[in-house]
């Protein structure tokens, strides 16, 4: 007679970070803490120098404990996963931290200040034995998704080319991000470094591998220390191009115009694809007429406000999931380094005037 089936734990978690985009990680630990199927979590810790911000964050979280020393919380409660929500500039001491103790990271990007810190870091992580994941979600929104699902059914047959139009228009004026994220307003590279990786990583994950980039970028708001507007052009082993014309300065037509960040054109030779700013895709056949295709996913009104078609929380449900099957994660540290080469390309093809093979 076989012995009787033994539940695995739940994956215990701890997270650093209480400020403003944490609330969508804390959102999304507190829904799969409450989901009451695989994969199964439990928040045991929440870390933050604010203590007013880490009691309301954990008390998200049955029986959370609260710490405001990262250090603290990892070697008291050992956690199975450690999730960093904090700026770029304090991403390797903690996974650092995490590598000590034994404890797998996903951390938010920009994964480092640059490239060879990144590359030193994924690394130590390695050599560790830890698992690290960037937590890289903008390939999780849903209509990513289902354009990919297309692209795999055959729906374009041979793809053409990609084209983004980035217009959040949150980036005017003196106070332009201080009501988020103000550390924005000092990153000396900030367009392509924090925000255009995103696009990286999804033409990559719609196109195929990028091999060569041809980049002018500008800074158009004096108040910020970084770029905030730019045009690049991308070539894809298959020999698509792609297009990111970005500003975060100018909008477009959408309610809430940091929904898609702007308006998608995914072509290929049997027609079309439109991204609207809300969310919607449209269906256009070679020489035929454009019609909505309707396809559905979870509402975007979770405790939080939701971010980006709930991608936040598709996410984390796939990193988890990942790492309690033994499975490969999206993103690992070490995958994550190509996104960040091509943001590298990027910048040298602007600084020289030149395109740059990656």
């Amino acid at each position: 007679m076989g012995g009787a089936f033994v539940e695995p734990a739940p994956t215990r978690v701890a997270v650093i970070g209480c400020g403003y985009f944490a609330q969508f990680h804390h959102d999304a630990w507190a829904r799969l803490e409450g989901s009451g199927t695989e994969p199964r979590v439990h928040v045991v810790g929440v870390c933050d120098q604010d203590e007013i911000k880490a009691r309301g964050a954990a008390a998200r979280h049955r029986g959370a404990e609260i710490f405001n020393d990262p250090a603290c919380l990892i070697a008291d409660l050992k956690p199975d996963l450690v999730d960093i929500v904090t700026p770029p500039a304090t991403h390797a001491a903690l996974i650092d931290l995490c590598a000590a103790a034994g404890s797998n990271a996903i951390c938010q990007k920009p994964l480092a200040p640059t490239l060879s810190e990144a590359e030193a870091l994924v690394t130590r992580a390695e050599h560790a034995g830890i698992t690290l994941i960037v937590h890289e979600n903008f390939r999780f929104q849903p209509w990513y998704v289902e354009a990919r699902r297309l692209i795999e059914n055959g729906r374009l047959g041979t793809l053409h080319g990609v084209a983004f139009r980035m217009r959040p228009g949150d980036g005017q004026g003196p106070e332009a991000y201080l009501a988020r994220q103000p550390y924005f307003q000092q990153m000396p590279r900030f367009l392509i470094h924090e925000t255009g990786i995103h696009f990286i990583d999804t033409f990559r994950m719609l196109m195929g591998e990028i091999t060569a980039v041809t980049a002018q970028l500008r800074r158009i708001n004096p108040a910020i220390a970084g770029e905030d507007a730019g045009l690049v052009m991308f070539e894809f082993e298959s020999a698509a191009t792609g297009i990111l014309d970005a500003n975060r300065l100018n909008d477009h037509v959408a309610e809430n115009t940091r929904l898609t960040m702007g308006e998608m054109w995914l072509e290929g030779e049997n027609g079309y694809i439109r991204l609207d700013g809300a969310g919607r895709l449209f269906w256009k056949p070679h020489q035929g007429g454009e019609a909505r295709h309707r396809y559905s996913y979870p509402e975007i009104g979770a405790q939080s406000g939701g971010f980006g078609g709930d991608c936040v929380f598709a996410t984390t449900l796939a990193a988890v999931s990942a790492l309690r099957t033994g499975s490969e994660p999206v993103n690992t540290g070490r995958a994550y380094l190509r996104n960040m080469q091509i943001v590298e390309a990027i910048y040298q093809s602007s600084d020289e005037g030149r395109r740059r093979t990656v």
